[in-house]
């Protein structure tokens, strides 16, 4: 193989799947993560159509992503008398099957961790390309030659910055912030649980922010307005502050909800942004997943992941690792699976900015055609059968 020696970056979702894929065929493998070891829990993620399930199938993994599913929730989008006004069925929130975050990387990783080298509590911080390679800088390792680096280490990818350009030039801010918070939801007094196990959260929505308590995809999650940022990423008591103020004089169970997510553990908030990018590579770099192609809460990001991990390593070992004919067929084969995260906004949609809106919302979920429709849609955008059965093991 001319391409022999690949380091890849991020050990969540779309770099095991990549090595994985990479490894069992052939190549020399490392993947390097910044956090000091995989990140348990997280958010729910799911897995929609024919074309998701079909790569993990082939990774045979799927037995094992159903076996640890989590159950279907419904939304409940109430007053601020707790009167329900719709129902966003799980099935539209979950796809055909939903998993957590860090059970997901769990599972990629106990399947692929004898075909790669890991390297946890490191990152990269600076990247050469020469003539036969690509030199890689470590914050803590010794310098490396690489054949190939991927960036595989979501939106605010450093791979990306240092390959293809500042982030701000090749990231869009939507127009919209979210937030997670690991805590206890304060739905005192309400249904969480139905008999036949399936969930139930709970959604209040005033115009431009939306607070959903309870439910798999977190025990709290907030989305809102937020035309510009003004927090800092590395600074939890900034994002408290930010998160706070978004939602001051909110109703409902708002203010108990802040309350508990003020002594969490565990608080992420980040913009919900996309990326600009309809090219995902350049030299010897490639990027997979949200650093190449990001639509935050957009829900499709982990079926791409999964999808972009095999396309690049189907076109390596189809071109029997010449990384320049490879990185020009996945190019080639992503533009069209992508195109989905280079439109729509998810904010609008989850935290619309008027109440006229809000309600047309809630009623295109209890309108069965309206809901079928957009079933449809999200069916369709995740199925692509240009997608090649490629010869891997």
């Amino acid at each position: 193989m001319t391409t022999s020696k690949i380091l890849i970056s991020g050990a969540s979702i779309a770099g095991p799947a990549l090595a994985r894929w990479l490894g069992r065929n052939g190549f020399d493998v490392t993947v390097v993560e910044r956090a000091p070891a995989l990140r348990p829990g997280g958010q729910a993620v799911d897995f929609k159509g024919r074309t998701h399930r079909d790569v993990l199938t082939r990774m045979g993994v799927l037995d094992d992503v159903v076996a640890h599913q989590t159950p279907k929730t419904d939304w409940r989008l109430v007053d601020e008398h707790d009167r329900v006004r719709a129902v966003v069925p799980g099935e539209f929130i979950g796809g055909d099957v939903e998993i957590l975050r860090g059970d997901l990387a769990a599972i990629l990783h106990e399947h692929g961790a004898r075909d790669a080298e890991y390297v946890f509590g490191d990152e990269i911080v600076g990247a050469t390309e020469t003539t036969d390679g690509v030199q890689v800088s470590f914050a803590r390792r010794p310098s490396e030659r690489f054949d190939l680096v991927v960036g595989a280490d979501g939106v605010h990818s450093t791979v990306r910055r240092l390959a293809f350009g500042p982030e701000e030039q090749l990231v869009e801010h939507l127009g919209y912030c979210y937030a997670v918070a690991d805590a206890a939801a304060p739905l005192d007094g309400l249904e969480t649980r139905l008999p036949d196990g399936r969930g139930v959260a709970y959604g209040f929505t005033e115009p431009g922010r939306l607070a959903l308590l309870g439910g798999q995809k977190a025990p709290s999650l907030f989305v809102f307005r937020a035309p510009r940022p003004d927090y800092d990423r590395h600074d939890v008591a900034s994002q408290r502050a930010f998160l706070e103020a978004a939602f001051a004089g909110a109703g409902w169970r708002v203010p108990a909800a802040l309350d508990a997510a003020r002594r969490a553990d565990d608080l992420y908030l980040d913009a919900l942004a996309r990326t600009r990018m309809t090219s995902f590579t350049r030299g010897r770099f490639a990027l997979v997943g949200d650093a190449g192609y990001a639509n935050t809460l957009g829900g499709f990001g982990t079926g791409l992941s999964l999808v972009g991990a095999y396309v690049l390593a189907g076109e390596l070992v189809a071109a029997a690792g010449d990384h320049e004919a490879a990185l020009a067929a996945y190019d080639r084969r992503m533009r069209r699976p992508t195109r989905v995260a280079r439109t729509g906004n998810a904010g609008p949609f989850l935290a619309p900015p008027t109440a006229a809106r809000i309600r047309l919302r809630d009623w295109s979920f209890a309108n069965r055609w309206s809901y079928a429709a957009m079933r449809w849609m999200t069916d369709t955008f995740a199925t692509d059968d240009s997608i090649p059965a490629y010869d891997l093991r």
